[in-house]
Order: C-alpha cells, then structure tokens, then sequence
C-alpha cells in the first residue's frame, strides 16, 4: 500500500507498509554468532628500533621521535608545547 492504496508490481499486490521489516524474530544464539567478532582485542605494540621504548604500530616513537629509523618528531620541542599549553588552560 503506498499512501494506503495497494501498489501492483510485477502482478503481484505488494504492502509497501510492511517493507524492510524483519520476517523472523532473531534468536538469542544467532545473535551472539553475529556478534562475535565485536570482543575486544589486545593492542598490539611495537619496539623502537632506536630506544626500545613499546609503541603503537606505524606511528612515531613518543620518547625519542624516530619513525622507521628516521627522526620524525622533535620531542624537546613537543614538550615544551605541551607544558606551554597546560600553563594557558590553568591560567583561564
């Protein structure tokens, strides 16, 4: 029915109402098997090549600033940013 009249599509009287409703309720078990692959898994972590320090995956070292044997981040600087930024938020 669209706009409560019945709709013909390929000779068939449809209910466009009832359209995208689930047929069948969802069990309990097939829910959790849907759900299954949503757990939690453990973050996975990575040593510096250059100070050991564990680190997340492809990203920059957060203590000494390499990345794949490159000097990618100034840390001093970064630092004193922060430190800087934390002063102005105290301050308001």
């Amino acid at each position: 029915m669209k706009y409560g009249i019945p709709y013909l599509a390929s000779g068939k009287i449809v209910n466009l109402n009832n359209m995208g409703l689930p047929s069948k309720k969802r069990t309990n078990r097939s829910k959790r098997e849907r759900a299954s692959h949503f757990a939690l898994k453990p973050i996975t972590s990575t040593k510096c090549e250059k100070c050991g320090a564990k680190n997340l995956p492809h990203t920059a070292c957060a203590k000494c600033g390499t990345y794949k044997g490159r000097k990618a981040i100034d840390v001093n600087k970064r630092v004193l940013r922060t430190k800087r930024n934390k002063n102005k938020l105290e301050k308001k």
